[in-house]
């Protein structure tokens, strides 16, 4: 009889783990994922930033500016060799400005800062240096009055800094970009990244936290925790991009720009909510 109950109770233990292991994993997708084109760009390493008429594809130190319609591409700016910029990654359109965040992945220490381009022009006009910041900044955003920034920390890094991708870090700053509040992801959100790290993020349809990592095709819908340093996973969609930088159409906020690396396309898709 002994043995029966130790072996009820081993399986009770067991099915626990399991219940523990998928709390924090969301129930079947309420979003729907479509693709409506791609088209070919040089620059499609890093990320994509949108306005009203074109797009900004990012590569670690050139822009190339495409029309948004066609796919045809009518400028560009490359840092001349030698030049003080080695990883650009996300952009944002604000305020008639391009912001893309910057790192000297993988150099040791992490620096980081926000590199300002005039989009009109194609020059860099401006810079926002943070230092040794809490690792390498991957993508910023701006909402209720508040920047918000992303840096990363891969598994590469362990064995000089003895941090990997679970110290990747969501930080709230003001607008002079002084700390207010930070976040970190959660397991089942890590384990995708797997050695690597959130390389986008973006606030897009119904004001959520949309993030991708490096690889996977999986756009993740994240909530802020009321209670905790943990972002919630609320959502996990299923795109046929491959991780990379994002971003979210400024007049149709459920249209996606998104990139295939391996294949150098930018990825135009809707994203919509079931109902």
């Amino acid at each position: 009889m002994y043995r029966y109950v130790r072996l009820a109770f081993a399986l009770t233990f067991i099915l626990s783990l399991f219940s523990s292991a998928s709390a924090d994993e969301p129930a079947a997708s309420s979003w729907q994922h479509e693709e409506l084109r791609r088209f070919k760009a040089d620059e499609a390493k890093q990320g994509v930033a949108a306005d009203d008429e074109f797009l900004y594809v990012i590569s670690n130190v050139a822009i190339g500016k495409y029309r948004k319609t066609t796919g045809e591409k009518v400028a560009a700016w490359k840092q001349e060799k030698g030049g003080p910029l080695s990883h650009l990654n996300a952009g944002i359109i604000r305020d008639g400005k391009l912001y893309c965040a910057h790192s000297n992945f993988p150099t040791i220490p992490s620096t980081s800062s926000v590199e300002i381009f005039d989009p009109a022009t194609m020059q860099h006009v401006g810079n926002v240096s943070l230092g040794i910041a809490p690792g390498s900044l991957t993508w910023v955003d701006f909402r209720d009055d508040h920047w918000f920034a992303c840096f990363a920390h891969y598994s590469k890094d362990r064995p000089r800094t003895g941090r990997g991708p679970e110290s990747t870090e969501v930080v709230r700053y003001d607008r002079e970009w002084r700390r207010t509040l930070g976040w970190v992801f959660p397991p089942a959100v890590i384990e995708v990244f797997g050695g690597s790290s959130c390389s986008g993020g973006a606030f897009g349809p119904g004001g959520s936290l949309f993030v991708t990592g490096h690889d996977a095709q999986t756009l993740f819908v994240m909530e802020f925790p009321k209670a905790g340093a943990i972002l919630n996973l609320a959502d996990r969609i299923p795109i046929s991009a491959e991780g990379q930088a994002f971003c979210w159409d400024p007049q149709d906020q459920n249209v996606l720009y998104s990139l295939v690396r391996s294949t150098g396309e930018v990825v135009v898709s809707r994203v919509t909510k079931s109902k």
